[in-house]
């Protein structure tokens, strides 16, 4: 399988057209920039350093982090494709993954907790700060294990 990808059109576009890799990682960090910018911004809201009366509902930013994601994940694919087998050795690519997970299933926990449906509901209270802090942790940690792919 590690071979299909990597032998796939889509990968070997991305290695032979000159211009290819750099717009997809642009394209990724683009996408990690709005996915992170916007979880920090509720997490923010969350611990109450910023000033809820001012911020309103975090509703928004949640849908803009998914967004965020969803670039960020297409994108890294399409940037793993080329040497699927070299990521799937690379241990500071297996620890972006496993925190990712981990990231997300905070997110997620938070999502089914919540009475209403969004992060608002636990503005201030000490689940609500865990999760937020957490969740900072984690995504601050993915970022740096994914510099850290190109080095190791």
């Amino acid at each position: 399988m590690i071979e299909w990808v990597e032998a796939s059109d889509l990968a070997r576009t991305i290695i032979t057209v000159p211009w290819a890799y750099p717009a997809i990682s642009a394209l990724h960090i683009i996408g990690i920039a709005v996915l992170f910018g916007s979880i920090l911004a509720v997490d923010l809201h969350l611990l109450r350093v910023t000033n809820a009366r001012l911020d309103g509902p975090p509703g928004g930013l949640v849908r803009t982090a998914l967004m965020g994601f969803m670039i960020a994940a297409s994108t890294g694919l399409l940037l793993a494709s080329v040497r699927i087998g070299h990521y799937l050795e690379n241990p500071a690519f297996l620890a972006k993954m496993a925190i990712i997970v981990l990231a997300g299933a905070n997110a997620f926990l938070l999502r089914i907790l919540s009475a209403r449906g969004d992060a608002a509901t636990f503005v201030g209270i000490p689940s609500g700060r865990v999760a937020a802090t957490l969740s900072i942790f984690l995504w601050t940690s993915a970022i740096f294990f994914g510099r850290w792919i190109a080095f190791t």
